[in-house]
């Protein structure tokens, strides 16, 4: 590997938690057996890197691997563990949609997208890379978005590193519907929309600023579906995908999401957080054809507002 390769390496040292020794960046495309012999080469043998990976004690996205010719793309982050990673199990990963470049699922409330500074190993990304191995264990996944931890619903992966980047360089123009349900304290019109500039804080919270110079513009529309004496049902559609724009813009004019105790102290009727997907419209780069993946609405919202489906 030249040096010009290792200037696009870059490794972040220290504890990842208990059982890990360390996790490394990747910069350039390559194959893991490249990759570790570049960052471990000098301490391990090629033999005691290839005995790392046939024990299943390197994992990439937190999803253990154990093919020496692995292909490793920027973004992609390597870990290296004193016990073997298991993977997980599908259990609760519902497949919404798949075909050779993309895969689709509904994911449950309370489960990561991708891996955390926190969690490495129980996240969508991972489930979802394991259903894929079973039948290929060269198969990669990619990420195309996020969903935060608490709200569930449609979440799509790319099967494909090439496929992924067209998706992300256009997202703005090949999404073109986002649908949430949201659960909301009090009472709003019947429909309405609202336009806010959001900051990040030193603390990574979102908050309106009428600095429209280092904000970032955010529009979202809602509709009341329904309403009862405490909570309101919207369906929520954003133009913008800023981070937690829903929450915040709802939240910031006294209509927190119910259970979010990120940006206020609302209620909790639901056990959850009162935010859904259930929505996504993507169009293909490659051949202009649409997908519309839907996810139905949480059964707990329908009891709540003694929807069709849901009890009193």
């Amino acid at each position: 590997m030249n040096s010009n390769k290792e200037r696009n390496f870059d490794e972040r040292r220290g504890k990842v938690n208990s059982n890990s020794i360390k996790e490394y960046k990747v910069y350039v495309e390559t194959t893991l057996l490249e990759f570790l012999l570049f960052k471990m080469g000098k301490s391990l043998s090629r033999n005691a890197i290839k005995h790392l990976l046939s024990k299943k004690m390197v994992a990439v996205g937190g999803v253990p691997v154990s093919q020496f010719d692995y292909r490793l793309y920027p973004e992609d982050t390597v870990i290296v563990s004193k016990l073997p990673i298991k993977p997980k199990a599908k259990s609760d990963l519902k497949i919404i949609y798949e075909d050779d470049l993309l895969l689709v699922i509904d994911k449950p409330t309370r489960l990561l997208s991708v891996e955390s500074d926190k969690e490495k190993g129980r996240t969508a990304y991972h489930m979802a890379s394991d259903y894929l191995r079973r039948t290929d264990p060269k198969a990669r996944l990619f990420v195309v978005h996020r969903l935060d931890e608490d709200t569930s619903g449609v979440l799509v992966f790319a099967k494909d590193y090439d496929y992924k980047e067209a998706l992300q360089r256009s997202w703005s123009e090949l999404c073109l519907k986002r649908g949430y349900y949201a659960v909301v304290e009090g009472h709003l019109p019947p429909s309405g929309t609202y336009r806010d500039y959001l900051l990040q804080d030193k603390n990574g919270l979102m908050h309106l600023t009428s600095d429209k110079k280092n904000g970032k513009l955010c529009i979202t529309n809602f509709k009341r579906l329904e309403e009862n004496k405490d909570y309101s049902l919207l369906d929520v559609n954003i133009e913008t995908g800023r981070k937690n724009q829903i929450r915040v813009q709802l939240g910031t004019r006294g209509h927190y999401v119910v259970g979010d105790d990120k940006y206020g102290e609302p209620s909790d009727p639901l056990g959850r957080l009162g935010l859904h997907a259930y929505e996504l419209d993507l169009k293909c780069p490659y051949t202009g054809k649409v997908f519309r993946f839907v996810s139905k609405m949480p059964y707990s919202f329908m009891v709540l507002f003694k929807k069709k489906g849901g009890k009193a």
